[in-house]
């Protein structure tokens, strides 16, 4: 059976334990992929109230909640836990990336829908899993690649989680987001098509197809591979009528 039919029934079937027994229910961590699937949905769960949310306002990678104060009449946290990853001797600490991060954990035997986002910080990672494995997780993570590592409870309002933002100026044809996209990708404005038909394309979270969307300031952009940038607006033209376009890109 198809997976997005899969997880719709899913979404459908945890909305519905929360519904019936009042009690607040939660998704694993679900990709945009399957996020995208989730807001498609909503129109079908809308007898109860859902919010997504990964740990930190900027986590790509979000867990579902199902219910609200005003439907039970008491709050309840998302069970997200946030670890911090460290290199016992950061001298001698291999360069690690977020491959060697999410490796080593997944080699614990995890799968990876119990993993959030993994936010490296100077060769620190930030790691955000369901609660229910963390301990698990501190304890047998010891090793990343050939370095010894000791693991941590973080607190994720910390500065360490502030995105770290870099400013981009680019030409384009237009505000259009196929022309934004081309320029970012540096490929011509037909094959930046066939990212937004091969879903590689992303608006606030949301798989966008309409390659004639208008972008609009403050809308986030992820191209799947290539990086995720907020959409600040566009500037004066060129002699040629193109535009200079602000953006600003997740480092």
């Amino acid at each position: 059976m198809d997976e997005e039919i899969l997880l719709k029934r899913r979404l459908i079937d945890t909305a519905n334990k929360a519904y019936r027994q009042n009690i607040y229910t939660y998704t694993n961590f679900l990709s945009m992929s399957e996020l995208d699937t989730y807001y498609r949905t909503l129109p079908e769960l809308s007898f109860i109230h859902s919010e997504a949310f990964g740990g930190s306002v900027s986590c790509e990678r979000q867990i579902v909640r199902f219910g609200s104060p005003d439907d039970f009449g008491f709050d309840e946290p998302y069970p997200i836990d946030c670890i911090k990853i460290s290199p016992l001797l950061r001298k001698f600490a291999d360069d690690l990336t977020h491959r060697d991060f999410l490796g080593a954990i997944l080699n614990l035997g995890i799968e990876r829908s119990l993993i959030g986002d993994i936010l490296i910080r100077d060769n620190v990672g930030y790691l955000f899993c369901l609660s229910h494995i963390s301990t698990f997780i501190m304890e047998n993570l010891i090793k990343i690649k050939h370095t010894n590592v000791k693991c941590e409870p973080a607190a994720p309002d910390t500065d360490d989680f502030a995105p770290v933002l870099e400013d981009l100026e680019l030409i384009c044809a237009s505000a259009r987001i196929d022309a934004v996209t081309a320029s970012i990708t540096k490929l011509s404005r037909s094959k930046s098509v066939e990212l937004f038909r091969t879903q590689k394309i992303f608006v606030n979270g949301k798989c966008m197809e309409n390659n004639s969307y208008a972008l609009k300031p403050d809308d986030i952009l992820v191209i799947r591979g290539t990086g995720k940038f907020i959409y600040k607006g566009c500037g004066n033209e060129t002699r040629k009528g193109r535009i200079y376009v602000r953006l600003q890109k997740y480092v």
